[in-house]
């Protein structure tokens, strides 16, 4: 017969053997989540922080009931942009630097802008690829295949309402022009054609840029773009089932202790609270007796 006293310790100690085998299985658990969640979340958006990159539209063509329903203006295609971002790891940088190269060349791609640095083990490449629509997939697909993908991901942007507005700005901008050449004809004090002159200039100029955006659209520049990023490194060795559960036993009995150290502490304090709010109402009843 085992005494009291063990009974009640045994009673206490297996909350504490459950609390400890709860929080190891759970840092097992992590430890298989955590390299998904690590790849993920793996270097890449090395083209968010540029700026002046060039971008690439496409065309496509509306169905009929479409263009029925859609404005003159919209003609009977819609532009979009089409973007793909990979990102990639290779254990041989070389050999896959030449194959994104010659899979770039094989469907006719162009390298719109190239960033290439680092020292030999610790290399990175990053090329803004121009694909042509109708290739963009296929493209895309045997990207995917080039060293081991960390991240990759496909958006499509409508852009014909901002291909229209631009249409209408430059409309706007050729109509004012045209008044502004008929008053310049018509002569007048030298002060207000210097004006006009000026003016004249400055719409020039706006129209110039906007000529230049309007020429992204042009049928003949259409591309869609892939943003390939490719870092060099070794693929990652699995880790065993031992070294897991070594670093999981070193994490439970750190963090445990810590745990087991706030409970002591957190306990004692109300400990200590309860005994001076005791000893304050038995300080309360001798002074009413009083």
């Amino acid at each position: 017969m085992k005494s009291p006293f063990l009974k009640r310790a045994w009673r206490l100690g297996r909350w504490f053997i459950a609390g400890f085998a709860a929080l190891f299985i759970f840092r097992i658990v992590l430890g298989y989540v955590e390299p998904s969640a690590a790849r993920s979340n793996s270097r890449s958006g090395f083209f968010d922080g540029l700026a002046n990159i060039r971008k690439n539209y496409a065309s496509e063509k509306l169905a009929p009931a479409m263009v029925q329903l859609a404005d003159v203006s919209l003609a009977s295609s819609q532009k979009y942009e089409k973007t793909a971002e990979v990102t990639s790891r290779s254990a041989d940088f070389e050999k896959d630097d030449q194959t994104i190269r010659s899979k770039t060349a094989a469907f006719k791609g162009v390298i719109q802008y190239e960033n290439a640095d680092g020292l030999k083990g610790g290399r990175e490449l990053h090329l803004l690829i121009g694909i042509a629509p109708e290739a963009f997939d296929s493209f895309y697909t045997e990207v995917r295949k080039i060293g081991e993908i960390r991240s990759m991901s496909v958006v499509k942007e409508d852009k014909t309402n901002e291909f229209r507005q631009l249409n209408a700005r430059k409309a706007s901008l050729e109509n004012t022009r045209t008044s502004l050449m008929e008053l310049k004809s018509k002569g007048g004090e030298v002060g207000d054609f210097v004006s006009l002159h000026d003016k004249i200039l400055e719409i020039e100029s706006k129209l110039q840029e906007l000529g230049v955006e309007l020429g992204d659209f042009n049928a003949d520049n259409e591309f869609c773009t892939v943003k390939f990023s490719m870092y060099e490194g070794k693929a990652k060795q699995g880790i065993s089932f031992l070294q897991r559960v070594k670093v999981a036993l070193e994490w439970t009995i750190q963090y445990y202790c810590i745990l087991l150290g706030i409970v002591f502490f957190a306990t004692l304090s109300a400990f200590i609270l309860l005994l001076i709010i005791d000893k304050l109402k038995i300080m309360q009843i001798v002074k009413g007796n009083d």
